[in-house]
């Protein structure tokens, strides 16, 4: 895609060149045009790069700004393109636990909750085992056990199709509930501090079938499954 942004502060040609050199290095920026008579930038991109990256690459004197697009509508459209396969995920699990339940003569909310964490672990192990050492290569870039124990990147596919498989055939419930909760609130200090860091790296939730950067989405992912796992376990004992 390529967007034309308006640019001032460039009084000449070398502050072309400057700012010229500047976009080209930010990500996923893959040609740069800038006219300090026209006072714009034409950037093409690979995919969409969000207006703050672009000023924070640039010198204060230099202001960018998209006045030929709508940049909450260009954000929103890259967010949804860059986590279409989670969406859909999370869509298609959710779509067969409420179907469950429509057979049932009444909700069920614990037991929807146990089938919506046997279809999130189910599925989530499979995209891990696709490729499994290319799992484990990315999840102990970020994982604090598997920074100290790379064969818990190997151990932990395997957990998560465990706990898919306990949770959908209802094994002892407050082991299983007892593992999911220790297990996923280990995993999620990794993804806490990669985000709050602001760490630009791959999120290995989905193996390394999809490029998804590491984001508050997958804080919700483990939160979720932490929070269910704690509602049931409280509800239990």
């Amino acid at each position: 895609m390529t967007h034309t942004y308006q640019l001032t502060g460039m009084t000449c040609t070398s502050c072309e060149d400057k700012v010229k050199k500047a976009l080209q290095l930010v990500d996923n920026v893959t040609a740069v045009e800038v006219s300090k008579n026209e006072n714009t930038a034409t950037v093409t991109m690979s995919k969409h790069v969000g207006l703050s990256e672009l000023q924070n690459a640039l010198e204060n004197k230099y202001q960018i700004a998209a006045v030929h697009h709508n940049e909450i509508a260009e954000e929103t459209k890259s967010w949804t393109e860059t986590y279409k396969p989670i969406l859909l995920i999370f869509f298609y699990i959710s779509l067969i636990t409420g179907l469950i339940q429509f057979t049932n003569s009444h909700f069920d909310f614990m037991q929807a909750m146990r089938h919506f964490m046997a279809g999130f672990f189910l599925v989530f192990s499979f995209f891990k085992m696709l490729n499994l050492k290319g799992f484990a290569e990315s999840y102990k870039m970020y994982d604090v056990l598997a920074k100290k124990i790379p064969a818990w990147g190997y151990v932990y596919a395997f957990v998560e199709l465990g706990l898919g498989i306990a949770y959908l055939i209802d094994y002892n419930p407050i082991l299983t509930n007892a593992v999911t909760f220790i297990v996923m609130s280990i995993s999620i200090i990794g993804v806490l501090q990669s985000v709050l860091n602001k760490k630009k790296i791959q999120c290995a939730c989905l193996g390394d079938v999809f490029n998804l950067p590491m984001s508050t989405v997958t804080i919700i992912e483990d939160g979720l499954m932490i929070i269910m796992s704690l509602i049931m376990l409280i509800t239990m004992l």
